[in-house]
């Protein structure tokens, strides 16, 4: 059994810390029969990645933590664990996950080619384009710039925190309507006065989303299909169209906590996304993330000049460093330099990565979010530090 007193989750990709108290099931995970060195050696990676990775599965109880990395025109993909709970089933390489939170950095891509256009300004109010819909207590969408919502400055309250999504079993299989989302965000007070400062909210991107829709007159998933995956050449990136609640194989299965307060492991593979939406919604593996992450910085999805935007960060204080653009956050490296990326955490599954500047790209996934298995705190420190392997070694 595994208890903690104070468990600070980073959940659904909105990096939203929440303390709770928490009574899991320890679970035993077999390892891949293969040394380190040796499957090391057949995935084409380095010893220090596979260690790490294989230290999520033995250490941090991740039921399954696999990569892949592209470094000097080489690629690798190791793995580590099972891909099924209390049995040795191989984890498939580079497999399908819920992408979670990477999706908010492809709704910035679409929101800044509508800036190139010309059919979107940054600096302008979202009440240009969605007249009359951001409105609630110390909330003026007059007042709350586009810019400020890909930046997360604008103190709008996350819908996330206010959906039911702390019993995750209530709602697996709820279908959400964006506008139920909103108003949900809506029925409570700013966090903070526009541009006051920092603070992460999916309410933001959820807005994107309905922005582009009101621009372009089409689905948000259609514009983010036509002119994001498409153009990038994502052969395994999509949008679970609605009702879908399935992930594509070959997938190792998530898992997550039924609700936080009985600590009951589920199977979360089968979900409804739909509450994720433009903020969270995407499926994915981790090689496309990384190549997608490699397009985007070497200015093959974006004008000079939404990239130059995309890259002008601010301090976002989740971790010593970390800045954010538009969509995008910027992580210092142990190795020196940084890597720009998004992450992201939904019941099942967490991913990490991104690119580098000159030419490193990696994806990460692990199918649980910390906390599931052991303490939440230095489960989610591991995951990030075996990114930072990834890059650095």
């Amino acid at each position: 059994m595994v208890r903690a007193k104070t468990v600070s989750r980073l959940r659904k990709g909105m990096l939203v810390v929440a303390a709770v108290s928490l009574v899991g099931a320890a679970t035993t995970i077999a390892a891949v029969a293969d040394t380190p060195r040796e499957a090391a050696a057949r995935a084409g990676g380095s010893t220090a990645l596979q260690e790490s990775l294989d230290a999520l599965v033995s250490e941090d109880k991740f039921p399954a933590a696999f990569a892949w990395v592209r470094k000097d025109g080489r690629t690798s993909s190791p793995v580590s664990g099972s891909a099924r709970l209390d049995e040795q089933v191989p984890v498939p390489r580079d497999g399908y996950v819920r992408a979670g939170s990477n999706t908010k950095t492809f709704t910035a891509v679409v929101v800044l080619q509508l800036v190139a256009e010309g059919k979107v300004a940054l600096d302008e109010p979202i009440e240009t384009y969605l007249p009359g819909v951001v409105r609630g207590e110390g909330i003026d969408g007059g007042k709350i710039t586009v810019r400020q919502l890909l930046q997360h400055t604008s103190g709008l309250p996350n819908y996330t925190e206010h959906i039911g999504l702390e019993n995750f079993a209530k709602v697996q299989h709820t279908f959400f309507h964006p506008h139920d989302l909103l108003t949900a965000a809506l029925a409570h007070p700013a966090d903070f006065a526009p541009g006051a400062k920092w603070g992460y909210s999916n309410t933001n991107y959820l807005l994107a989303g309905m922005l582009i829709e009101k621009v372009t007159g089409r689905p948000v998933q259609e514009q983010i299909t036509e002119r994001v995956i498409r153009k990038a050449g994502l052969r395994h990136t999509s949008w679970p169209q609605p009702g879908d609640r399935t992930v594509p194989k070959p997938h190792a299965r998530g898992y997550a906590l039924s609700s936080l307060e009985n600590g009951k492991v589920i199977d979360a593979t089968r979900m409804d996304p739909s509450w994720g939406g433009a903020a969270g919604q995407m499926i994915s593996t981790p090689s496309d993330l990384a190549k997608f992450a490699r397009l985007l910085l070497d200015g093959k999805l974006l004008a000079p000049g939404q990239l130059a935007e995309m890259r002008r960060t601010v301090d976002a204080p989740l971790m010593p460093g970390w800045r954010y653009g538009l969509g995008v956050f910027s992580i210092p490296l142990s190795c020196g330099g940084e890597y720009w990326g998004h992450g992201g955490d939904i019941d099942g599954y967490e991913t990490r990565g991104g690119a580098t500047d000159d030419g490193r790209s990696v994806g990460l996934a692990v199918t649980a979010l910390p906390g599931t298995f052991s303490d939440a705190e230095k489960s989610a420190k591991a995951v990030m530090a075996a990114t930072d392997t990834a890059f650095c070694n």
